[in-house]
């Protein structure tokens, strides 16, 4: 056992080195030149950006033909006195503003539109939330009365318009004709014919074709709501209406919100069913913004007039947009119901 204690412990020697390491200089320092991780993650970037760049440059096209390029030529003709031909020479800067602001026709269309903003969250608001509850409910015939309900909107506003032009001839259209069949007396200049009833009659028809989107949201709102909610409030003996103003009206916050935005927009660019039902009349009872515009481009010749009139239409839309976003839409995006 001593003597081989006494037997020195051979240690292994490192080897010789070849030379330096791969990736390193001589000095030890990193070869210059990007790694092939660093080339394969740039390379993947490019190709994203190009994927993004091939799908959004149509629609970036489509939004610059038809969205900027007509604002921009509403904008250059409302600063002229033009008729629609010829080069625009007569300049007359804020001239033609200041005609469409103080018209009473365009002053007058401005208050239509603004009620019928008011009039279609008032009116189809509480009566759409009603008809998505009772359609939320299990009963007989529950997908055909949804079908019924929702058809008016999926028809074009000419064909919805001609159809109730029709039904609303005086003494020989169908409304009428029931109407006098009960000892009632129609209206003597026809419910599109009275002053004081024309808007009246066209917000109730607008109220039939557009009440359907309401519904259909407001019910697609409703399969959102967790079934354990309704069940625990009835073991705490909530009634019915408890049930709906604190846990099913709070929870289609956003659906309403949203809702509301479109009809507002939707009621501000109002035109073709009113044109086909009124023209604007009697009296310009009935005018809207766009229907001024129209009138006074296309049958006056006055495109400075109604250049103006459009960027005023605009400017009104998107002043209503950006506060109604800032007052209301923004909750959705802070998640406040």
């Amino acid at each position: 056992m001593a003597d081989d204690a006494a037997v020195p412990t051979a240690t292994a020697s490192p080897a010789p080195s070849s030379g330096p390491a791969a990736g390193t200089t001589p000095q030890g320092r990193p070869a210059a030149g990007r790694p092939a991780g660093g080339r394969r993650a740039a390379d993947s970037t490019l190709r994203k950006r190009l994927e993004i760049a091939f799908f959004v440059t149509p629609a970036l096209a489509m939004l610059a033909v038809f969205v900027v390029w007509p604002i921009l030529t509403a904008v250059q003709m409302s600063a002229y006195r033009w008729n629609g031909r010829g080069p625009m020479e007569d300049f007359v800067g804020i001239g033609n503003y200041v005609s469409v602001l103080t018209d009473d026709v365009f002053l007058d269309s401005l208050l239509n539109n603004l009620f019928i903003v008011a009039a279609s969250i008032a009116i189809q608001l509480p009566l759409g939330l009603a008809i998505a509850l009772l359609l939320n409910r299990k009963m007989w015939g529950q997908g055909a009365l949804r079908t019924i309900i929702f058809v008016p909107y999926v028809l074009a506003e000419v064909v919805a318009g001609v159809i109730w032009f029709q039904l609303l001839q005086p003494q020989y259209g169908l409304l009428d004709t029931l109407i006098s069949a009960v000892g009632l007396e129609p209206p003597a200049q026809g419910w599109l014919g009275d002053v004081d009833l024309a808007l009246w009659t066209v917000m109730g028809i607008l109220t039939w074709k557009f009440i359907g989107l309401a519904v259909i949201l407001f019910l697609a709102g409703l399969q959102g709501v967790p079934e354990e909610l309704y069940e625990a409030a009835q073991l705490d003996g909530a009634s019915w209406w408890q049930v709906q103003r604190k846990i099913t009206i709070p929870l289609l916050g956003p659906t309403i919100r949203t809702w509301a935005f479109l009809s507002m927009i939707g009621s501000l660019q109002l035109f073709d069913m009113v044109w086909i039902l009124t023209k604007g009349g009697p009296a310009n009872a009935t005018s809207t913004m766009a229907i001024f515009l129209v009138n006074e481009g296309t049958r006056s010749n006055n495109f400075g007039i109604a250049g103006a009139a459009s960027v005023v239409l605009f400017v009104i839309a998107l002043v209503m947009a950006v506060l109604y976003q800032r007052l209301f839409l923004s909750r959705d995006a802070k998640g406040v119901a």
